[in-house]
Formats: C-alpha cells, sequence, structure tokens
C-alpha cells in the first residue's frame, strides 16, 4: 500500500497527433482541448477497475476527449517513467506521488499548476497540508507540481477486546500506549503488547514514534537535521526498547505484511501501519474487536507525525493538449470523482468536500485520520523527498543499521548520529547544484 500511496501515476503518451517524441524540459502546447490523451496508472490491476470508472464517467462530461489507459504494474512504473524522461514518449497528464516529485521536477519534465489551480473550481477545497507536502517534495521553488488525490495515513490499531479484558484506557497517548504495550505482554503465553517493523519500511515507522514522542515540528534546524536532537535519541531508545520486551522477537525481519499478518493471526495488542491493512483486520477479528486510531498525542493532546507520501495528479510539460489533460485532473479532483476513488483505494480523500462523505464517516480509521488531518490537531514534519538520495539513505543504507539497533549491537545514538551525517550532507549537496 506504501507503494499504492505514491501511485495513482500517469503519463500520457499524447494527444491529437503528437508523435510522442517529446522529452523532459519540452513546453509542448496547450492544444484544443479536445482529442486524445493517454493515461498511465502506475498500480495498474490493483486501481484499473476504479480508473476505468472515472474514464468513464469523465468522457461521458467530455464527450470530445477520449482517455486511453495503460496500466503499469508499480514494480515496473519508474524504470519506463525514467526511460521517457531521457529518450522521449512523455505523456500529457500523469499521477505525481510526493516521492516521486524531485526526480520528475529536477528534470524539468512536469508543469507548475499554482495558476491553472487557482482559476479552477477546486481551489480553496483541496486538503492544505497535503498540497503543503507535495510543494515541499517538489523541490527548491515551493511551486505545485501535482494536484493531491488522496493521503494514506499512519493508523494504532489496537484490540478492544484485549484492553477491556485488561482495563486499560485506549492507546491515544504515547503514556498510554507504553503501558499497554507493557501490561499487555506475556511472553511465556506468547502474548504480546505490540508488533515492531523491523524489516523493510522500518525507517518511516520508527520516525513517527521518534517525531511523535519528542513532539519536535521540523525535520530541519537551518541546514542541520533534527533528527538526531537528544530528545529524538531518548524516544528511540524507548521505542526500540520494546523489541523483545514487549514485542515478538520475529520482528526484527517483519516488513509490513508479515507484521500484519502476525498481528492478524494472533494475540498481539497494537500494530501501527496505516489505512491500508484496514479491511484484512475487519476479515480477521470483525469491526468490533479492534479499532483503528490516528497516532498518539503528547499529554496536551497535540499530535506530531512525519509527513506520508502523497499521491496526486500532475501535467507533464511535454504534452501537446495541455487543456484536455488539465480537464482530466480537474474532474478526478471533484468531489464525487475523488471520492469514488480513495473509496476503492481506502484512502483520505484530498478533496475536503469527499472527505465528508458517507463512506468516510462510516469507516471510523479514514473518518478520524481524515479529521487529524484538517483538525489543527495534527503538526506534520515534512519529510525531504526532494533529496535525491532520500531514498537510499532512509532505506537501503539504515534499515540494517536499524535491525542492529533493535538486537542491542548499535545505539540509538549512533543510529541516528549515522543518519543525520549522511542527511546533512545530502541537503548540503543538494543547496550547492540549486
Amino acid at each position: 500500500m506504501a507503494v499504492a500511496l505514491a501511485s495513482v501515476l500517469a503519463l500520457t503518451a499524447t494527444a491529437c497527433g503528437d508523435d510522442g517524441s517529446g522529452a523532459g524540459g519540452d513546453k509542448g502546447s496547450e492544444g484544443s482541448g479536445k482529442g486524445k490523451i493517454v493515461f498511465w496508472d502506475n498500480n495498474g490491476g490493483v486501481r484499473t477497475d476504479v480508473w476505468k470508472e472515472i474514464i468513464a464517467d469523465f468522457e461521458k462530461a467530455h464527450p470530445d476527449i477520449d482517455v486511453e489507459y495503460v496500466g503499469i504494474a508499480a514494480t515496473e512504473y519508474q524504470s519506463k517513467v525514467d526511460t521517457a524522461l531521457q529518450g522521449g514518449g512523455l505523456p500529457d497528464v500523469g499521477g505525481v506521488g510526493a516521492a516521486m516529485l524531485a526526480g520528475f521536477s529536477a528534470q524539468n519534465a512536469l508543469e507548475p499548476l499554482d495558476g491553472r489551480l487557482a482559476k479552477s473550481s477546486l481551489n480553496g477545497l483541496l486538503n492544505k497540508d497535503m498540497l503543503t507536502s507535495l510543494k515541499a517534495a517538489g523541490g527548491r521553488d515551493g511551486r505545485l507540481y501535482s494536484v493531491p488525490t488522496s493521503a494514506n495515513n499512519g493508523v494504532l490499531y489496537y484490540r478492544t477486546d484485549l484492553f477491556r479484558k485488561a482495563g486499560l484506557e485506549a492507546p491515544t497517548t504515547w503514556d498510554t500506549f507504553f503501558k499497554a504495550a507493557a501490561e499487555l505482554t506475556d511472553t511465556g503465553r506468547n502474548e504480546f503488547g505490540y508488533t515492531i517493523r523491523g524489516g523493510a519500511g522500518s525507517i518511516a515507522q520508527a520516525l513517527d514514534a521518534i517525531y511523535g514522542q519528542s513532539g519536535i515540528t521540523s525535520f530541519w534546524n537551518g541546514d542541520k537535521t533534527t533528527l538526531n536532537d537528544p530528545e529524538n535519541v531518548a524516544a528511540l531508545e524507548k521505542y526500540a526498547g520494546l523489541y523483545k520486551k514487549a514485542t515478538p522477537a520475529a520482528d526484527v525481519n517483519n516488513d509490513f505484511t508479515k507484521m500484519v499478518a502476525q498481528w492478524d493471526s494472533g494475540t498481539i495488542g497494537m500494530l501501527n501501519h496505516n489505512l491500508g491493512s484496514y479491511q484484512d483486520h475487519v476479515k480477521a477479528f470483525g469491526a468490533d474487536r479492534f479499532r483503528g486510531i490516528p497516532l498518539p498525542t503528547q499529554p496536551d493532546g497535540k499530535r506530531v507525525q512525519v509527513s506520508n507520501p502523497v499521491d496526486g495528479l500532475g501535467l507533464f510539460k511535454s504534452s501537446e493538449n495541455k487543456e484536455a489533460a488539465w480537464k482530466f485532473i480537474e474532474f478526478a479532483a471533484s468531489r464525487a470523482e475523488n471520492s469514488k476513488f480513495n473509496e476503492s483505494a481506502g484512502q483520505v480523500p484530498a478533496n475536503t468536500q469527499a472527505a465528508q462523505d458517507t463512506w468516510v464517516q462510516k469507516s471510523e480509521p479514514t473518518k478520524l485520520a481524515a479529521q487529524a488531518l484538517s483538525d489543527g490537531s495534527t503538526t506534520i514534519v515534512q519529510l525531504p523527498y526532494y533529496l535525491p538520495d532520500w531514498n537510499t539513505i532512509s532505506k537501503a543504507d539504515n534499515e540494517p543499521n536499524f535491525q542492529k539497533v533493535l538486537l542491542g549491537k548499535m545505539s540509538a545514538k549512533k543510529f541516528l548520529d549515522t543518519l543525520a551525517d549522511q542527511l546533512n550532507k545530502a541537503q548540503a549537496e543538494w543547496k550547492r547544484q540549486g
């Protein structure tokens, strides 16, 4: 689902007689606003059905525009985009998630959308935090290169039946979270208070726990990251200290699929994941034996969390039919279509009117996530997706080190100092190139 988050991407071959030879940086043209556009879905197979519904609705509303849908598997998408960026064949319109923006905008492949949005019926109706995330991810100029469609917010799932039996409060604060993790653990009976993500994808989840506890609200202090601030070090020590004391030993190798399967089949009190696994838990327990709530708060009720990658739709600069492409983006982000997409995907709608729709109110985790992102209770620490080295540093380079922290072979301070040093150097290099 994390891949799906960054996913609603579409590139487009072209419109009206274009031979598809445009490459990143080509200016393209507004075109006639009619004719053909091609849509590449970077989560082909998973989102194909709902996109075909949206396209059918669009073509009914705009009979003079034809949208050709091309589904691309998430695992193949990036290589196809890179090939198109280098060799030509970029499309009119496409979904562009936050994690993709840095590479695309750096190669001058995307059209800035601030002016179009300001004149659009969508203006004022899109989630402000999602807009901020996409602007931050886009790079140096702070412009908008993707219209947000959805976010897949972090969720703390907990077993209400186990909490009731133990007489515990809901884990709405970090204090109640750690108390429950300890009290629900009985290793002799294979019962644990929490399951921690130690395998692939562990860093982002750890960052939520670190900044959530410390309450530090910015990733940067000048040109230096706050990641290894003493309060963050203490927060990681407490979080990593749960391993094997209140979690299964197998957690050190668990990615999200193994972690979710373990929670669904065992007697574990709490799980951090996102909205994407909600239906798995419903199948495992029924809706009355667990809840999914936003991440824990500070004692004063304020919540700090790191930015989750936001999905969106971008307009490629080489498009020869930008007017028609923009119409498609506006339509897909409108209330009815944005609601339709997110109900299918199980994500938080970017359209604030869609976030009020009935299905959101009936799905408690989605409802609470939408509220948390819009009611002022949550401060988002924007992660530096704009850094070209972000994915490598935050995944391949440091996931093995996080496992060492869990196993007691590396201190929390050394782990965060190492990560911070790499990010400070990446930030300095990024600024030099600017």
